[in-house]
């Protein structure tokens, strides 16, 4: 009996020992596995970075300088019903989205030049903007480049007055669409803001064409805007905004093709349209 246990007990290293042993290799662990908790922990670090950066830009008012003050001779008086094109027109200085900080604008309130282009900082929301918020151009030019109008008043004007903000929030509430494209007001204007750097205490702005005021006026404003914002060539092409965000050129191209042409007969018969008053759109 002890003679087979120990047979049996025996057998068993043979048994184990007759098995082929398998062979563990050792995987060697990646760059990014031995540091990825060190590399995802860089990244998040950097995104939040450029994100506090961003935020600082957009509510900086120190985020730009300015080389002159646009200052051309004053203002003439317009009479309504005057085929005179309102404003001045500022040479264009580019429209970069390629923001230094701080950016420089060879004038000032610059009507074109270098802008932000991110969400919520550049164009930015079109309201009135109280004297104390930080809003500046790398914020509002990218409003004009997409036909807006910008409103500004200096700080020492009636404009940054309780009276002087409910007057603005009554001319925002009535702001009518855009002239040609149809935009809704609040969309892309109007903004409203504060500018210290310029030399008449309001102006209206749209792209390079800037319109000076001593005193508010709405009216001349919305005209301003009408007249200004948006505006075809002589062969009927929007040359007015530089970015035709909401492909209006070909809406206003297809609305005409459409649109049936006058029989001969009809156009013998209709009396002859006295000459245009209206100035070439490429006149300043």
């Amino acid at each position: 009996m002890r003679d087979s246990k120990a047979g049996r007990s025996g057998s068993t290293p043979r048994t184990r020992a007759g098995r082929r042993e398998r062979v563990r290799t050792y995987r060697q662990p990646s760059f990014f596995q031995r540091y990825r908790t060190a590399i995802v922990s860089v990244v998040v670090v950097a995104v939040a970075a450029i994100g506090i950066g961003w935020i600082f830009l957009g509510s900086t008012a120190a985020a730009y300088t300015c080389g002159q003050q646009f200052n051309p001779s004053p203002t003439p008086t317009v009479e309504p019903g005057s085929s005179t094109r309102l404003g001045y027109l500022e040479d264009d200085m580019g429209r970069s989205h390629a923001v230094q900080v701080p950016q420089n604008y060879l004038y000032c309130p610059p009507a074109s030049g270098t802008h932000i282009n991110a969400a919520g900082l550049g164009p930015i929301q079109p309201r009135v903007y109280k004297p104390d918020d930080k809003v500046g151009p790398p914020n509002w030019v990218h409003n004009l480049e997409h036909g807006g109008m910008v409103v500004l008043y200096r700080n020492d004007s009636p404009g940054a007055t309780a009276a002087g903000q409910q007057a603005f929030t009554q001319f925002f509430n009535s702001f009518p669409a855009s002239p040609l494209c149809g935009i809704p007001a609040g969309q892309i204007s109007p903004v409203i803001a504060r500018f210290d750097q310029m030399p008449h205490a309001y102006a209206a702005v749209v792209w390079d064409r800037v319109l000076y005021m001593d005193t508010w006026d709405p009216a001349l404003a919305i005209r301003f805007y009408n007249e200004e914002s948006e505006r075809l060539d002589s062969n009927g092409d929007l040359v007015a905004p530089p970015e035709d965000i909401t492909q209006c050129d070909a809406r206003l191209k297809a609305a005409r093709s459409a649109s049936p042409a006058p029989s001969d007969a009809g156009a013998s018969a209709a009396p002859s349209a006295a000459p245009s008053t209206e100035p070439s759109p490429s006149a300043s």
